[in-house]
């Protein structure tokens, strides 16, 4: 098995390596940063498991993850637990805390070659085994006052003035603070769809679509009237694809 630790603390890599090299893995890199692990998985064969420190000397080692698809199998190592839920939204396949216990150390490993002699594993695979916990409700301001509003409740997320805003199934709008890009990624895909620029819609927040000009299509939701919704030429075969999942 070929391992890549990620490890800023010296003593702790060295540790860490000779364990897992008493276990008959091979360790290929012993990386130390954010910035020398994308430039190492941008430029090398990826191993079949990665060790990565959560904490490292330059940052966050989820900011890897921004700017690589790594096509292993992920390990975090941290001695905080307050990253854990992030950490399985990453599709690691465990979770280990500082000090590292050898025998949790042995169990993971097992744990991933009883899964690896079953498939081969990418981060699509491995989202199989942790899915994504997607965003369940936002907290608006009305007034002087905080709104929890559920996401089955929203119709449609949308752009104006240079703001992101939802609107309501009880025909209400509210700003908020996230931009329709990081929207998009945290909502459930089976039930959000960004038809355009401007907006993401709710699938059962549509009341009715007809053809618009261009070979677009044009959007009527149960309570939304403020503005025309056009799906963009560019997006008519995947949302096609989307209502008929």
């Amino acid at each position: 098995m070929n391992v890549v630790i990620i490890e800023d603390e010296k003593p702790a890599a060295r540790l860490l390596k000779r364990r897992l090299e008493q276990m008959n893995c091979s360790v290929v890199a012993v990386l130390a940063s954010v910035a020398e692990s994308v430039e190492w998985f941008a430029n090398s064969t990826h191993p079949d498991l990665v060790l990565v420190d959560i904490q490292l000397e330059d940052g966050i080692s989820f900011e890897i993850f921004d700017h690589v698809s790594i096509a292993s199998a992920i390990i975090f190592t941290t001695a905080y637990d307050e990253y854990a839920l992030k950490a399985f939204k990453l599709n690691s396949i465990d979770y280990l805390l500082k000090p590292i216990d050898e025998k949790e150390l042995q169990a993971a490993l097992e744990k991933f070659r009883a899964w690896h002699e079953k498939t081969t594993f990418t981060t699509d695979v491995l989202k199989n085994f942790y899915p994504t916990e997607y965003k369940k409700r936002y907290i608006v301001k009305t007034g002087n006052s905080l709104k929890i509003v559920d996401t089955t409740d929203i119709e449609c997320f949308y752009s104006a003035f240079k703001s992101s805003f939802l609107a309501t199934n009880q025909g209400r709008s509210f700003p908020i603070d996230e931009s329709l890009e990081a929207i998009e990624k945290e909502t459930d895909p089976s039930a959000f769809f960004r038809v355009n620029r401007q907006y993401i819609i709710a699938l059962k927040a549509i009341k009715d679509i007809s053809v618009y000009s261009n070979s677009r299509l044009k959007i009527s939701l149960q309570t939304y009237k403020d503005e025309e919704i056009i799906v963009s030429r560019e997006r008519v075969q995947a949302f096609k694809e989307w209502i008929n999942r």
